[in-house]
């Protein structure tokens, strides 16, 4: 009897992953203190499950920090290893087990952008921006978005500090540039009680951000034009689908959704608020969560008693996080078995130095 192709593939593929496992105990095992693994809550569950600390990025790269390990590999994306990099110690390494894994948002706003749309808002604003406009970069950014932050007097934030960062901003200065997710900024703002009329979007790609200058004057948070392709993907449609399936259903999602979304929901917060939501809620309540599917399988699978599914009726995948395997984890891993360092994240020290001012006014700064 002939096999199908696809099914030789997919066997070949298992019994590699199955190898990789045994591989990854084994170097484990052999490197010992010498190693921590960071996996983030968007990670595959066949990597995640040998992390020894499991969370966002930010709260992971901290606790890279704060171990005696001397490497620190991070099942995550690119940005993610590079702020660990950042805030580690100089005797410490980081390494990303894949350099494929980026982030798309992140890569929705680059320096040469950013330093042009900087510029342009100078001879709308005047000849010191910093007077008028203070810039944040949210957490998914390049390290050298990070410091150019840092060096222009603003901040990071995540979307749990988001309130607080804009809160903090506009003490000092009367606008707010905010990159690179332009729904993170507006759903915050909203919340604050801004005007949609004064949140206007910057287009990188145009001229001026195709803005007219008294879109600029009266504004008082240019967003950005980019956003998260997994949180991207949930509609309102998908909501009133859940509520007439089960009324009594509850409706959480991340604050990276669009504005529309985020509108119909009962609850927003950052990945671990939405953990925690329910994981404190009773037994038996009902949930629909707009965030990436395998934290949302995840919770699903830790709370047996309570119904929690996928917003949308398609698979919300981070896709680049998807592209590091256990195979990849195996082959980083045994590098260092052999004394060599694959994958290594390396921030150079100038771009280090004004990044770390972002972070530690970003840890300054009250929820």
């Amino acid at each position: 009897m002939t096999i199908p192709v696809h099914e030789i593939q997919e066997q070949t593929l298992i019994d590699h992953e199955a190898g990789a496992v045994e591989r990854i105990e084994r170097a484990l095992e052999i490197l010992g203190d010498d190693v921590v693994i960071l996996g983030h809550h968007y990670q595959r569950d066949e990597v995640v499950r040998f992390a020894h600390f499991q969370g966002d990025s930010f709260q992971l790269s901290r606790e890279g920090a704060q171990v005696d390990a001397r490497y620190i590999v991070f099942a995550g994306v690119h940005f993610m290893a590079e702020s660990a990099d950042i805030l580690s110690r100089d005797d410490q390494i980081v390494i990303l087990p894949n350099l494929n894994a980026g982030c798309s948002m992140a890569d929705m706003a680059n320096l040469e952008q950013v330093l042009t749309a900087w510029a342009e808002l100078e001879d709308v604003l005047g000849e010191d921006p910093e007077a008028h406009i203070m810039p944040i970069t949210y957490m998914n950014s390049a390290a050298n978005l990070k410091a150019f932050v840092g060096e222009h007097g603003g901040t990071v934030c995540t979307s749990s500090n988001a309130h607080g960062a804009l809160n903090w901003a506009f003490a000092q200065r009367e606008k707010v540039f905010f990159f690179p997710d332009q729904h993170l900024g507006r759903n915050t703002g909203r919340d604050m009680g801004i005007p949609l009329h004064e949140m206007v979007v910057w287009n990188p790609f145009k001229s001026y951000g195709g803005l007219t200058d008294e879109q600029i004057l009266n504004a008082k948070i240019i967003l950005w034009q980019g956003h998260c392709s997994v949180h991207q993907q949930f509609a309102p449609g998908h909501v009133d689908l859940w509520r007439e399936r089960h009324p009594d259903i509850n409706i959480i999602v991340h604050p990276e959704c669009r504005m529309e979304v985020v509108e119909k929901a009962d609850f927003i917060g950052s990945t671990a608020k939405i953990i925690k939501t329910i994981e404190n809620a009773p037994a038996g309540s009902k949930w629909a969560v707009g965030t990436e599917v395998h934290l949302v399988n995840r919770i699903k699978n830790e709370h047996p008693d309570k119904f929690v599914t996928l917003l949308s009726p398609f698979s919300c995948l981070c896709s680049t996080m998807y592209r590091i395997s256990p195979l990849d984890l195996a082959t980083v891993l045994e590098g260092l078995v052999d004394g060599e360092v694959i994958n290594q994240i390396s921030v150079p020290e100038d771009i280090k130095q004004k990044a770390k001012l972002a972070l530690d006014r970003m840890l300054s700064i009250p929820k």
